[in-house]
């Protein structure tokens, strides 16, 4: 089976089949019936990208419910450290954060449940990530946790004196102060 469970529930790897040849190689990034064997049952209605320099942090994102959003990470291009933080209130890892290296090379991805905060950190020169959405952006339900809150303690493995962050996201609130209508 192409999914790793992490320690948090409702969290997953997924590290699909490559099939490599002298012609490049080919991989399904997505099968709604494989992701239904694991009880994922999100329709996804909406993909986004990025491209960010290395040192960008961007995150920690949700959307608060009713527009709350399931996702699932990879990268095109470049390497990233994605990191989520259970944000549901009453889980048994509420407050605990999960980071992985999602690499254009290693083709691993992320499924992130509904109830998670999520952000990443650019490693390489460049990235280009790539998710998909369950729900569409809602400006309104917006939400965030500041990437440096220290009951956290996440290492973004950038540098300080070199990491990007916009204005938005360096006055976003910490865990114990964020809008939260998440229940696990």
């Amino acid at each position: 089976m192409p999914f790793v469970a992490t320690d948090i529930s409702g969290l997953y790897v997924f590290e699909p089949k490559v099939f490599e040849d002298s012609r490049g190689y080919f991989f399904e990034s997505y099968n709604e019936k494989n992701f239904s064997t694991i009880g994922v049952e999100a329709h996804f209605v909406q993909d986004n990208e990025s491209s960010s320099a290395y040192g960008v942090i961007r995150g920690l994102h949700y959307q608060l419910n009713p527009y709350a959003q399931a996702k699932l990470i990879r990268v095109l291009k470049g390497e990233i450290l994605d990191v989520v933080v259970d944000i549901r209130q009453g889980s048994p890892s509420f407050g605990k954060s999960f980071s992985i290296e999602l690499t254009a090379e290693n083709k691993k991805q992320l499924y992130i449940p509904k109830g998670f905060a999520h952000g990443f950190s650019v490693l390489s020169e460049k990235a280009v990530v790539f998710y998909k959405c369950d729900e569409f952006y809602n400006k309104e339900s917006e939400g965030g946790i500041r990437f440096d809150d220290p009951e956290l303690k996440i290492d973004w493995r950038t540098p300080v004196d070199q990491a990007i962050i916009s204005k938005k996201d360096q006055q976003l609130p910490s865990l114990a102060n964020c809008k939260n209508n998440f229940v696990f």
